[in-house]
């Protein structure tokens, strides 16, 4: 079966909007010419515009107007994006644009040859100069591959994650103040578990909860032994005797485990965290059932939201870092793109697509971000679709971004504190040929390993270390050399 066949079928078993406002209502000026090129963009279909009205979104009026160009959006309705990108590029129904979010399949097929390298467009034109403008440095070294930049960046609101938080009315009604040391966590964290903090007089609260996938939320007690750790980033690094170690196997983050399974040993950590999804560690929070975690910054607006809801009495108030025994504290860094765009090879229309994403990022930004005039217009899924091309997170558009989402200036607040206390991971390349080949399973074999720690399973040290060995030996040795090449070609270049 051919490749364009095989396309066809996916097409055709799935279908695939194709969103063009080429189609005009009758009296409307056209604000570019009728041969004006048409920027075919493919874009995943998780924020797909829905209904009769998809054809005839103000957003895409809104960019054709600004930028003369015709815009089409093609989005598979179903079935695998990552599927659906694979037989695209095996056809010869190439697009101008593709958005992804996986720096793994721009590098598949950057050395394939089927993708434009964009350095030359960026330096010698006018949209593209902006566009190197508008990013930040560390962004554009996530595009380059093998030497050559090959995407534009779209970045992430946050480039960190979690923040502490507490039940204040906990902390009055056991005459506690807000903690700051590591020992001073440990110490309110024992009083809700057994000091009967929502005075129900019954044994039903733990003073702390956690996720087992990755021991999500942990990042700020690993931070308090000096450790970027933790978020979405499959592997953070740390500079060593000037080389990059894996912050997995440090000895720091030993101390860390042993500190965690110092809670669990105590009954001071949730005895079920094991067992805990999104749905049931966040149950716990608006149940009562918890009285300190370590949330998401938005989570104001959701589960501690519902937990002052369900129960007026309850207050939630933010915490500092933990500050560990030699005085660190911070949170997880997180990558700052968040995902990218690129343009096949044999795109016609390259220069008008740079242009289209100079827009996109530059002058079209802040309404794209916040929307044209009413609510309605905001939520439109089509204006998140454009606008997640090239964001910039420009500062004084998230800020006034985040207001309208809610939560009384906390979010705002919460997004400014994590942004300067993230633990930068000192590795900021794309992923490694090896990190592909042997992430996944490397992080398999962490999150076992790190809950049989906590839980006591194993002597920690003797487990810690035969971790550490075997995360070598099963491919962490090779990701090692691809890292530390990437920090000595860009050290030796002053980047």
């Amino acid at each position: 079966m051919t490749a364009m066949l095989v396309l066809v079928m996916f097409l055709a078993v799935s279908g695939c909007d194709q969103i063009s406002m080429a189609n005009r209502s009758e009296g409307r000026v056209e604000a570019f010419q009728e041969d004006a090129p048409a920027i075919r963009i493919v874009v995943d279909n998780r924020d797909a515009p829905r209904g009769a009205g998809a054809n005839r979104d103000p957003y895409l009026e809104y960019v054709e107007q600004n930028t003369r160009l015709k815009l089409k959006l093609i989005m598979p309705n179903s079935g695998s994006y990552a599927d659906f990108l694979n037989a695209l590029m095996s056809s010869d129904d190439i697009p101008d644009l593709i958005h992804t979010d996986d720096p793994a399949w721009i590098a598949k097929y950057a050395e394939m040859g089927l993708l434009l390298p964009l350095d030359e467009l960026l330096h010698n034109s006018v949209s593209g100069r902006k566009l190197l403008q508008l990013f930040p440095e560390e962004a554009w070294k996530a595009s380059t591959f093998d030497g050559r930049i090959y995407a534009i960046p779209s970045l992430r609101e946050v480039y960190g994650d979690e923040v502490m938080m507490a039940r204040k009315d906990w902390l009055d009604a056991l005459d506690l103040d807000p903690p700051e040391t590591l020992e001073q966590y440990k110490r309110v964290m024992y009083a809700f578990t057994y000091g009967d903090p929502d005075r129900n007089l019954k044994n039903d609260t733990w003073g702390l909860t956690i996720m087992p996938g990755s021991l999500a939320r942990t990042a700020p007690f690993f931070g308090a032994f000096g450790v970027p750790r933790g978020g979405n980033q499959i592997m953070q690094w740390k500079k060593q005797d000037d080389e990059l170690v894996y912050s997995g196997i440090l000895p720091e983050t030993k101390r860390a485990l042993e500190f965690l399974a110092e809670l669990y040993a105590e009954g001071v950590l949730d005895r079920e965290f094991i067992l805990n999804k999104p749905a049931s560690f966040y149950d716990k929070i608006i149940n009562g059932q918890v009285g300190l975690f370590s949330a998401a910054w938005d989570d104001v607006i959701g589960p501690i939201a519902e937990s002052m809801r369900r129960n007026p009495q309850a207050e939630w108030i933010r915490l500092p870092y933990p500050v560990g025994p030699d005085g660190q504290s911070g949170t997880a860094n997180l990558n700052m793109v968040r995902s990218y765009t690129v343009i096949p090879r044999h795109s016609e229309h390259a220069r008008e697509a740079i242009s289209l994403l100079a827009f996109i990022a530059g002058d079209g930004h802040r309404t794209l971000k916040l929307g044209l005039t009413g609510e309605e217009e905001r939520d439109s899924s089509v204006r998140e679709v454009l606008y997640a091309l090239a964001d910039p997170n420009d500062p004084e558009v998230r800020k006034e971004w985040l207001e309208r989402l809610g939560g009384d200036g906390q979010l705002n607040e919460n997004v400014e504190y994590i942004m300067q206390h993230a633990r930068r991971s000192d590795f900021q390349g794309p992923p490694t040929p090896s990190m592909v080949k042997f992430g996944a399973q490397l992080l398999k074999l962490e999150n076992e390993m790190f809950a049989q720690i906590i839980m006591g399973m194993n002597p920690g040290q003797e487990l810690f270390d035969k971790f550490s060995n075997e995360w070598i030996r099963e491919g962490g040795w090779e990701i090692k050399h691809e890292v530390n090449k990437w920090y000595r070609d860009n050290r030796e270049e002053g980047r």
